[in-house]
């Protein structure tokens, strides 16, 4: 059936136009660049052109390997000239997979179009691309079930859905083919050891898949928004407003109940914001008869945005001023970025480090501020001390805390001096002295 399928597929082909190659697809005819998707050889070809080709921004290294032993290649494209960003803060990680279910082509040439995109991109010199590759590392698993793409099926060779084997509430919904425990495939195993251990602070991680025309954010084990739901609201709005209409909602809702996700796993245990992409279904064989960047374009401008965009997908708290005096810290913080925090305080260390003083919590909504007066009865400056703020990147209680140095110059202790706690004024100073001399004279006439 299959190879009826390719017959009539290629001879379609014939009568289409063909769009122009890419140029990391060496000896590959345009068409099937273009039209035809990808098995795991052509993919392992690509891939590794990619990285023959360009050295300076493609690093290719392998996650793990399928329980038939075929690799899970994963290009790592930033520009490697650079190991931060040009201001010397750390650069972004974003983190992308496609292809858990292995007749799910679409969401395979997504993750491949988005390498793709950002890969020739920098070849061609689009500022945008090298923007981006100066501050962000991008990290993309194009196809994780290899076994089940070559043999056109949903499942792995084990015929589990990988997509149900995560250690996220596993097996605790109606759900199709969960494996024997959570992780119990070699596939999902090693794409959560590669979350876990490669891109724990990621930013953003997307899995793409093929189904309905959709992109879900968490949960699908449950109807109710996430925590971080002002986050994953502004992005459904600011997409709406100005790149596409794809419907994007909540997992459990807007398609049906589902546990074990990766998505579930990246937000609930990672602590990353995640959407599943799910390209439309209209697939039925090999290949595309339309060009596969035509199909994909649109799907293709909101990955563009959410990587642009990065840098906001979190708390981002700015100090703009810290007041110290009569036993109080007043403090004015800014978040900069689209996530609430619920959790953050002040840290006053001396110059080796050690913690000195903590103020209590508070909390700061998404694009929000906050002036807030701290009891400091028990905070003594000492010479050479630092400020910092300590905070969760989201709401989610799995989400990574930052530690983020406070600029000294925001910091006015307003009873003078530039380190130490305000000296006694001269007056008390004055009266101390006297109160001392009139007990001297007292104890004398005893």
């Amino acid at each position: 059936m299959r190879r009826w399928a390719a017959i009539i597929l290629t001879s379609l082909m014939l009568t289409v136009p063909v769009a122009p190659a890419a140029s990391a697809q060496i000896g590959q005819p345009d068409i099937i660049q273009e039209h035809w998707y990808h098995s795991y050889l052509t993919l392992t070809l690509d891939v590794q052109a990619w990285a023959s080709d360009y050295p300076e921004i493609v690093v290719l290294t392998v996650a793990g390997e399928t329980e038939l032993g075929r690799n899970l290649w994963v290009l790592k494209i930033s520009d490697w000239a650079q190991n931060l960003k040009p201001d010397g803060t750390e650069k972004e990680v974003v983190y992308i997979d496609g292809g858990h279910h292995g007749n799910e082509h679409l969401g395979t040439e997504l993750a491949f179009l988005t390498a793709e995109f950002y890969i020739e991109g920098w070849a061609a010199g689009d500022q945008e691309v090298i923007d981006v590759l100066s501050t962000t590392e991008l990290h993309i698993l194009i196809m994780l079930n290899a076994d089940g793409n070559d043999i056109d099926t949903r499942w792995n060779i084990n015929q589990v859905d990988l997509n149900r084997n995560y250690d996220h509430y596993w097996n605790t919904c109606p759900t199709t083919q969960p494996g024997s425990s959570a992780f119990s495939e070699s596939e999902t195993e090693a794409n959560a050891n590669y979350m876990n251990t490669m891109v724990s602070d990621a930013d953003l991680y997307v899995t793409m898949h093929t189904g309905v025309w959709i992109m879900l954010y968490p949960w699908g084990k449950w109807p109710q928004q996430p925590s971080d739901w002002e986050l994953f609201h502004f992005i459904r709005d600011d997409v709406h407003a100005n790149i596409s209409d794809i419907p994007i909602r909540n997992a459990n809702q807007g398609l049906y109940p589902n546990c074990g996700t990766s998505r579930d796993y990246g937000y609930g245990v990672m602590g990353f914001p995640t959407f599943t992409f799910e390209t439309d279904d209209e697939q039925f064989l090999l290949g595309s008869v339309e060009a596969i960047s035509d199909r994909l374009g649109e799907e293709l401008d909101v990955m563009r945005y959410l990587i642009q965009n990065v840098w906001y997908w979190r708390a981002r708290l700015v100090v703009e001023s810290i007041e110290i005096g009569d036993g109080l810290v007043d403090a004015h913080v800014v978040n900069l970025g689209r996530a609430s925090t619920s959790n953050a305080s002040l840290h006053y260390m001396d110059s080796s480090g050690e913690l000195l003083w903590q103020s209590s919590m508070f909390g700061i909504n998404a694009t929000n501020e906050t002036k807030v007066s701290l009891d400091a009865r028990n905070l003594t400056l000492v010479e050479g001390g630092t400020w910092s703020i300590n905070y969760q990147k989201r709401v989610i209680d799995a989400s990574m805390w930052v530690n983020e140095s406070v600029d000294e110059s925001v910091i006015r202790n307003k009873g003078g001096g530039s380190g130490l706690l305000p000296a006694p004024s001269m007056l008390l100073v004055f009266v101390a002295f006297a109160l001392a001399a009139i007990n001297s004279r007292n104890r004398k006439f005893k």
